[in-house]
């Protein structure tokens, strides 16, 4: 059995709405402003990109979870852009369709963020 590795991805709504539309199978096209795709290592990164800009820049966040190959993997340099926990793969944008095509199983949303109703 291959060794499998779960990462990460933040995401907005309308992210979200394009995973569902893939059957929870694919992450969508990047747009040509965003030359990089990047999941995260852990989910506590994960969780403060939601939490923290994807809320106030689109009114919710969330947080998918998702495995592929250890070895495909290995390919992509761990990039570290901040704290101990700020880890990401950086995939060239190009590469995109065959890092999906390499997903095992499902994308799955583990947290949900709304904004505070508290004013």
């Amino acid at each position: 059995m291959e060794e499998l590795t779960t990462l990460y991805r933040p995401v907005g709504p309308r992210e979200l709405k394009l995973i569902e539309e893939s059957g929870f199978k694919r992450f969508p096209k990047r747009l040509a402003e965003q030359p990089i795709f990047y999941p995260v290592m852990n989910e506590e990164y994960a969780i403060q990109i939601a939490r923290d800009w994807n809320v106030p820049a689109s009114g919710s966040g969330f947080v998918t979870k998702f495995s592929l190959p250890a070895e495909y993997l290995k390919r992509y340099d761990v990039q570290n852009v901040g704290g101990i926990v700020h880890d990401e793969l950086w995939v060239p944008a190009e590469e995109l369709e065959e890092f999906n095509d390499h997903i095992v199983g499902y994308i799955e949303v583990t947290r949900s963020f709304y904004p505070d109703k508290a004013d």
